[in-house]
């Protein structure tokens, strides 16, 4: 077994795919301790045992399922067991999910709050407790551009990301002068399976050209540079950073029937 590193351990929920893989590789990358958690428990241990391999790290699996509600007490009790020292809580885990409001089932609105905000929330809440009281300690919570503006199809997707959004910045602010610091992180488009999920659950009417999708490693090293720097917000790629910003300056009208032009655009 790979000894422990002498940087903070980093617990990544999500970790078996997309942006939260390519996390998990870049904390191992500069040299973390992993808790990888996802529900795909062979997944993760492949991906441990090639990060255990390749960067002499230690990583810890956590198959866990945080659509169900004790899920999140589970972890944290799991992680207390386990003696882990987790400094660093990284809320990646979430789940797309495209078409008009009114034609989606109840399970599949209930899933999106569910993983999206509840399960974020009470992560946070557990660990941040005990960085506080240990005076040290990062999370980072990964939201999306969608949470600069309403999204038609993405309804309660960009919902969702817009809670990350305010909740992290209000975090960053009360948790001033305590050691602890929290960051959102706000992709564009990326290019992994739950987009590929997302246009296939639409019968193929949302058509998102490959040139707009970012990079998933990209991604997760632009979210380790903001989260290690101590930024509230970060939001990757040039293109990405003007829309938000532009977005911010706009009227809400003029933001809403923007946001409806492109998804109709979108679902052509």
């Amino acid at each position: 077994m790979a000894e422990r590193d002498a940087k903070d351990m980093a617990l990544i929920t999500g970790a078996s795919a997309g942006i939260g893989a390519e996390l998990a590789r870049e904390f191992a990358r500069n040299g973390h301790s992993l808790v990888l958690v996802a529900r795909r428990g062979d997944k993760l241990r492949a991906l441990a045992a090639e990060l255990t391999e390749r960067h002499g790290i230690l990583a810890e699996v956590v198959a866990a399922d945080l659509l169900e509600p004790d899920a999140p007490a589970e972890l944290v009790a799991e992680v207390e067991r386990r003696g882990l020292p987790v400094a660093i809580l990284v809320n990646n885990a979430g789940v797309l999910e495209s078409g008009g409001f009114h034609q989606m089932e109840e399970g599949r609105v209930e899933g999106l709050i569910a993983l999206n905000v509840r399960a974020l929330t009470l992560l946070s809440h557990a660990f941040i407790r005990r960085f506080v009281a240990a005076g040290r300690g990062r999370v980072l919570n990964v939201a999306s551009i969608g949470a600069f503006q309403p999204v038609p199809s993405l309804a309660v997707y960009a919902a969702t990301k817009a809670y990350v959004l305010s909740f992290t910045e209000a975090l960053s602010e009360e948790l001033r002068g305590t050691g602890v610091s929290a960051t959102a992180l706000c992709p564009g488009m990326t290019d992994t399976g739950m987009m590929d999920h997302a246009m296939a659950g639409t019968g193929g009417k949302l058509n998102v050209p490959h040139a707009m999708m970012s990079d998933p490693a990209d991604v997760a090293r632009a979210g380790y540079r903001a989260l290690m720097a101590g930024r509230a917000v970060e939001v990757p790629g040039v293109g990405n950073q003007l829309l938000t910003g532009l977005v911010q300056l706009q009227p809400r009208w003029l933001v809403r029937a923007v946001g409806g032009f492109a998804g109709r655009r979108l679902e052509r």
